[in-house]
């Protein structure tokens, strides 16, 4: 009777199989997609990326400098300046992807950041040199163009913010010089945090991303791109992180008719807001940002709003996390006028704030800054910027910017310093930066104390 029930149990399960497969069902057959169709018609959309820098051999030498100190160094530095010094040419590579037949490109701002040329080659070998029309650092994005004079394949971007957790993609790109290579797998997670930057938000993908892949166009199954691959993992396999492709359509006019983009500014510190902290707050759950500090006459200062607030919602968006609010305000449009729900001393409470506009290096609009002929952009350290810098000082004049290929690069400076003395002297704010700049002349030598990460370092610098 066993075996009878058996043999019966089998047919039944092959005659359902076999109805399933009469109708066209099988599951194979719905979810997979057929990669040869869409890599046969989306390559053409994605270019190989190629740039070259030149390099000085002092710029070698000092591109990594060591906040450690070597009793040699000044040994090799006498002995190099007797050496020729002959420029050389470093030469880098990635992807990018069509999106206009008249030739705009999207790509990531690192991979021709400081480029002297740009070059892109197409998939059917033709080569072309690209201008560039606009970066965002902060995103990682950059928008050049090539003047094809014809007609060019475009890839459609999607909607990034449809995506589910396990769907197929694919990836095209030039991973290690290899053209045109396309991979494939699924997404792993999305809303990824990984410290990048303020507005970090990345899908996470298995398909095989490596260097050269950056810039290039992350696919889904209806051919439709959803993200730009950006960035990996050292050493972790099958872990790769791209940009969702909202958050560059956000910005794409700005870089198109401006070069740059400008962002909305609330002028909070913020911290995440734990399961305890909500608690003491009178929250129920977890949900929300914690104001932890309030720029003084910032946007959100003049509206009333202090710290120990929670932002609830903002202008009719409810805030989840704490990573949600700078990526929500600086979408904003600057100027607009928008309602924030609060939680404070337990009840809700709703502000009317002015948006204001969110300065190039992330800090407030009155923040004072130079930018000089060293190639040094500096500004005066507030909590805010300090924050959102990652620096444990909130005192003194960072530096927010090195002008690629400028004498500070050159001289080893970083985004990040902390200048403490020219010349011996101290420095702790904007115009005593410039006034001890000026101090000196063409060919003087000029000594540094710098405060970088927990040590200090000196760096010299020939003007």
């Amino acid at each position: 009777m066993k075996l009878v029930s058996l043999r019966f149990f089998k047919e039944i399960i092959l005659a359902a199989c076999l109805v399933v497969m009469a109708a066209g069902e099988s599951p194979a057959k719905i979810l997979a997609p057929d990669f040869v169709a869409l890599a046969d018609r989306l390559k053409p959309t994605v270019v190989n990326i190629s740039t070259t820098k030149t390099l000085t051999p002092q710029h070698r030498m000092r591109r990594q400098p060591s906040p450690f100190s070597d009793p040699f160094q000044d040994f090799f530095e006498r002995f190099f300046e007797e050496m020729p010094r002959r420029p050389q040419r470093e030469r880098s590579l990635g992807s990018g992807f069509i999106i206009s037949d008249q030739g705009f490109i999207i790509t990531n701002n690192h991979v021709i950041a400081g480029a002297d040329e740009i070059k892109v080659r197409l998939s059917d070998g033709r080569e072309f040199k690209a201008e560039v029309k606009g970066t965002d650092e902060k995103l990682d994005l950059a928008l050049i163009k090539i003047d094809a004079r014809e007609n060019l394949p475009v890839a459609e971007l999607g909607d990034s913010g449809q995506i589910k957790v396990g769907e197929w993609v694919m990836a095209i790109g030039n991973p290690f010089g290899l053209a045109q290579t396309v991979t494939a797998g699924i997404v792993s997670a999305t809303g990824r945090v990984i410290g990048s930057g303020p507005y970090d938000d990345f899908i996470q993908t298995d398909a095989s991303i490596n260097p050269g892949n950056s810039g290039g166009p992350l696919f889904n199954a209806e051919g439709k791109v959803i993200g730009i691959n950006t960035a990996i993992v050292a050493g972790g396999q099958g872990i790769g992180f791209a940009i969702p492709v909202n958050m560059a359509k956000e910005v794409l006019p700005q870089l198109e008719e401006k070069g740059k983009v400008t962002r909305g500014w609330l002028g909070v510190t913020m911290q995440p807001m734990s399961a305890e902290l909500a608690r003491s707050f009178g929250l129920d759950g977890d949900k929300g940002a914690l104001v932890a500090d309030v720029v003084k006459d910032g946007p959100a200062a003049k509206a009333g709003i202090r710290n120990g607030d929670v932002i609830l919602e903002f202008d009719g968006k409810v805030i989840h996390e704490m990573n949600e609010l700078p990526r929500i305000v600086a979408a904003t449009p600057v100027g607009k006028t928008v309602r924030i729900k609060v939680l404070r001393d337990g009840k809700p409470r709703e502000f009317t704030v002015a948006v204001g506009r969110l300065a190039d290096e992330g800090d407030g609009n009155d923040q004072k800054s130079a930018d000089d002929a060293l190639g040094l952009t500096v500004r005066e350290l507030t909590r805010d910027l300090a924050a959102r810098m990652g620096l444990k000082e909130s005192q003194g004049v960072v530096v927010t910017g090195v002008r690629p290929g400028s004498i500070a690069e050159l001289g080893g400076f970083l985004p990040g310093d902390i200048i403490r003395e020219i010349g011996g002297k101290p420095v702790a704010t904007v115009e005593e930066y410039e006034r001890l700049i000026k101090e000196y002349g063409k060919g003087e030598v000029v000594r540094f104390l710098l405060r970088r990460g927990d040590s200090n370092y000196y760096l010299a610098l020939r003007f």
